[in-house]
């Protein structure tokens, strides 16, 4: 049996040049800083960020209760708390590395500013500075740092009345794209940015626009204010019956929304609430921990995502004594539900699942009767669907009547030909990803007037059967044209 022990730290720049790719994205990153912020019971949260001529930097800076210089040296130390330790129920932390680990994944150099009690205190990680050394010694540099004229602008102008807050400054930003033209990288910077704004805006919604009782948040980006993005337009969404249910002594909260089909809400709003990956991809569960959303746009692989369900978005809310059996990761943008937490969901989806599909099918059934005569059959055999043209039809028939029998072959083979190759994958993925664009093509006045003369004929029709003809497709898609063909030729459909 081995007694013999040895220390043996890992090198301080090898292991913060690896921590570096634990797989923060930009937006993920910022919104780790945000989370320190929300915990220190910040009101106000400015985003202030530069292009800065190629030198780009960004800082988040806070009125939160700010930091001493203990607290400030252990906030600056990787893995300051242990995750198992029980915490505050409104802490968004967890690990004690988020801060770190979400800087570093950005940034060369990581400066904290903080006040507390109007005293104020710094301290920087610089990576290229430890890179420097030969001791192997995790060497922070505190005091006010050398080169930073800016940062302290930024605490005049932030925190300087204030006596307390944070500013949490990035410098030497070296992810934001690759190649060596200025322009290209500046123009990915902005698009970077852009992102993060839409991704605060989802994840931090329920902060920015609180339900009464709970304090508002108030987050700025470059002096500009964001607006809460609510995934669920809960002003306009079918709310379905709210469920709890208890786990390991703790309350699991979850509750339902049916988003309005496209043919409620204008073309605008519509797209706005598909999201970035379109309604058929964020439907699912959106899991929230102290109301901050930490995952969504899955149903845990606990049910398809199927076309029927895609308005369906079901709000789950945990506590954070349960992110050990959760499986929180540190970018807080994973999560995975324990087995009995996914028996507790399971039950639930299985009722909400049909009133999800309802609004299709109900949705389907009034389609098909729009028209008594359609051009096109819907046939059901043998578990299959086809699509066939009605070779009933009035003009079909109609043309039947007036053709030869070699030319009626040719009309059937033709018929044959467009049901056989009906584009059913490009229809079906249009329709999942942007149902309200898909449209019939237009008919215009013309080939109504020739559409009806094959059908009249040059008797003067009865009302009657101007009626069934008012009910024929595609007169019936096209009626005002119709009608005003009536009214030309004098016709009396009343």
């Amino acid at each position: 049996m081995l007694k013999r022990t040895i220390e043996i730290a890992p090198k301080p720049h090898s292991l913060i040049e690896s921590m570096r790719d634990i797989g923060y994205s930009l937006e993920t990153a910022i919104a780790d800083i945000i989370d320190n912020s929300i915990t220190a019971n910040s009101k106000n949260i400015h985003v202030r960020f530069s292009w800065n001529n190629a030198n780009p930097w960004l800082a988040v800076i806070d009125d939160g209760h700010g930091m001493d210089y203990d607290e400030l040296i252990n906030a600056m130390r990787f893995v300051s708390q242990n995750p198992l330790e029980k915490r505050d129920n409104k802490d968004l932390g967890r690990f004690g590395l988020g801060m770190k680990t979400a800087s570093i994944s950005q940034c060369r150099c990581l400066t904290v500013f903080s006040k507390k009690n109007s005293k104020e205190n710094c301290a920087q990680w610089d990576l290229d500075f430890l890179a420097s050394l030969t001791n192997n010694e995790w060497s922070l540099k505190t005091g006010p740092p050398d080169e930073l004229s800016l940062l302290y602008n930024l605490a005049n102008d932030y925190v300087g009345k204030l006596s307390s807050g944070t500013i949490v400054f990035w410098d030497k930003l070296d992810r934001l794209g690759g190649g060596e033209d200025k322009i290209s990288k500046e123009s990915q910077f902005n698009e970077a940015i852009a992102n993060v704004r839409k991704h605060l805006e989802l994840v931090f919604h329920r902060y920015l626009s609180p339900r009464t009782g709970k304090q508002s948040l108030n987050i700025f980006f470059n002096q500009n204010a964001l607006t809460a993005f609510d995934p669920f337009n809960t002003s306009k969404a079918s709310e379905l019956h709210e469920e709890e249910f208890l786990y390991e002594k703790e309350r699991i909260s979850v509750q339902p929304y049916i988003l309005p089909h496209h043919n409620k809400v204008n073309k605008q709003e519509w797209n706005q609430y598909a999201g970035e990956r379109g309604y058929l991809q964020e439907q699912g569960f959106y899991v929230y921990r102290n109301r901050r959303l930490i995952i969504y746009g899955t149903w845990f692989r606990l049910i398809p995502k199927a076309e029927l369900t895609k308005l369906l978005r079901v709000k789950v809310d945990i506590p954070n004594t349960l992110d050990h059996l959760w499986r929180i990761d540190i970018k807080k943008s994973n999560a995975f539900p324990p087995p009995g937490i996914r028996d507790g969901l399971k039950r639930i989806i299985n009722k909400i699942e049909f009133e999800g599909k309802r609004v299709y099918k109900q949705r389907g059934q009034k389609i098909s009767s729009d028209s008594k005569v359609p051009g096109w059959k819907r046939i059901a055999k043998e578990n299959q669907i086809f699509y066939e043209i009605n070779k009933d039809h009035p003009l079909i028939l109609s043309f039947q009547k007036q053709n030869s029998e070699d030319r009626n072959q040719l009309m059937s083979c033709i018929l044959a030909m467009l049901e056989s190759s009906f584009p059913r994958e490009s229809y079906y993925s249009d329709v999942s990803d942007k149902p309200e664009s898909v449209k019939n093509i237009n008919i215009d006045k013309e080939k109504i007037e020739i559409m009806l003369k094959y059908l009249i004929g040059e008797e003067y029709p009865n009302s009657e059967s101007l009626r069934v003809i008012l009910e024929t497709q595609p007169f019936a898609s096209n009626i005002e044209i119709t009608k005003s063909i009536f009214k030309e030729k004098g016709y009396n459909y009343e």
